[in-house]
């Protein structure tokens, strides 16, 4: 019987002969497969694996970071450190040395943090301590840098940056009161430790707070000479030079020192000063403009540049602005917000006595009056600024535009 109308066909087609260019192509086909699956495919990493990578050890950070430090890149050591605690965050002495090194750049609390970091992977380690009250003293938190200074002694008799960063503390604290223990202590830090830059910093550091300013040079040659590439060392021997008067060798220093460091502005302003006692005004307006590009919302650096531009005599106008800036407050014609420094005794005082100064210069006595009277109601009769006010109201009441301002 045979099935019709429905979907099947059971009845079969004589096949057709096979063509030949057919089956070379199939041929080819599978032997690509064949190629694929057994040489191509064992190459490729499996989805989702990690690739292998060549890792560095913390010990090669660590190296390439006291290298750094001896070439007095301290960025670039800093990072090294950091690079070397994320290889391994469990060794408490990677984080002293990041935090000692902080100290040195000026980061005082990043400085603080490492070492607390420390001292929570191990409560005992002396050195944290140490350097935690160092960056404690730095902040200013005198009593706390003093009670973890004298821990680190307690944990360990013979460490001696502890005794050289106590001695610092104390004079920072109460140098009258502290000038026999900081003195003794400086010394026990140098008999520790010989070869230790922090020992003759210490021991400087004492020196110049007491104006044994030629031996405290000669211990900060020695510092410098241990590492030459350091900028705070070559800064405080330019400092004592200057309280020398030796403004050539201190302008040198000082001047090391900024190349070292060129975004701190108070080596900037030092420098500006050490120009100006040395009689290069111009000089010391570049210095002052130098601080004011570094730090352009900081009022006192305007002030010290309005300050140095009345001294040079050529651009009272100038200074007119940089010390209203400074008093009063404004923005700068590049946009920065300049806050105004409230009256105060002291060299706020006398700030406000130079802007009165410059006012009269410009015959604009009416603003100036108002600012030599404030002066007069808020400070004492043994001020300088007091004094400068006396002489700024003789003047306009006798219209006398040259006034001669007194200075520390």
């Amino acid at each position: 019987m045979y099935l019709t109308g429905g979907k099947w066909n059971m009845r079969r087609r004589t096949p057709r002969p096979s063509n030949p260019f057919t089956l070379i192509f199939l041929g080819a086909l599978i032997l690509g497969m064949l190629y694929l699956n057994q040489v191509v495919v064992p190459t490729i990493p499996a989805m989702f694996e990690p690739t292998t990578t060549v890792t560095r050890s913390p010990e090669s950070f660590i190296n390439e970071a006291e290298q750094a430090f001896k070439a007095g890149k301290l960025k670039a050591a800093i990072e090294a450190y950091k690079q070397a605690i994320l290889s391994d965050p469990s060794n408490p002495a990677t984080f002293v040395a990041l935090a000692r090194l902080q100290v040195f750049d000026g980061q005082y609390k990043d400085a603080l943090d490492s070492a607390e970091k420390a001292l929570i992977l191990n409560p005992t380690y002396s050195l944290a301590y140490a350097v935690k009250g160092w960056a404690l003293d730095f902040l200013g938190n005198y009593l706390d840098a003093e009670g973890s200074l004298r821990k680190a002694i307690e944990l360990d008799p013979n460490n001696a940056l502890a005794y050289a960063y106590l001695a610092e503390a104390l004079m920072d604290a109460d140098p009258q009161a502290n000038i026999d223990e900081a003195s003794e202590l400086s010394r026990k830090a140098k008999a520790l430790a010989p070869d230790a830059l922090e020992s003759y910093r210490a021991r400087g550091y004492v020196l110049a707070q007491t104006q044994n300013f030629p031996e405290a040079a000669e211990e900060y040659k020695a510092a410098i000479a241990l590492n030459d590439k350091l900028w705070e060392p070559h800064y405080q021997l330019g400092i004592i030079y200057r309280f020398m008067q030796e403004y050539d060798l201190a302008v040198s220093e000082l001047n090391t020192a900024f190349s070292l460091n060129p975004t701190n502005a108070e080596i900037a302003i030092v420098l500006a000063r050490t120009q100006l006692a040395a009689g290069y005004y111009s000089r010391a307006v570049q210095f002052a403009e130098d601080a004011v590009r570094i730090e352009p919302s900081n009022p006192r650096w305007h002030a010290e540049l309005g300050v140095m531009l009345y001294r040079e005599k050529k651009n009272y106008k100038r200074s007119a602005e940089e010390l209203g800036l400074a008093v009063q407050g404004g923005t700068t014609a590049d946009g920065a917000v300049v806050a105004g420094m409230p009256l105060e005794a002291g060299k706020i005082a006398e700030y406000y006595s130079f802007y009165g100064f410059a006012l009269t210069q410009l015959d604009r006595c009416s603003d100036a009056i108002p600012v030599f009277q404030l002066i007069l109601q808020s400070v004492g009769e043994g001020e300088i600024a007091y004094m400068n006010a006396l002489e700024g109201l003789s003047a306009c009441q006798e219209g006398d535009s040259t006034p001669t301002p007194d200075t520390p």
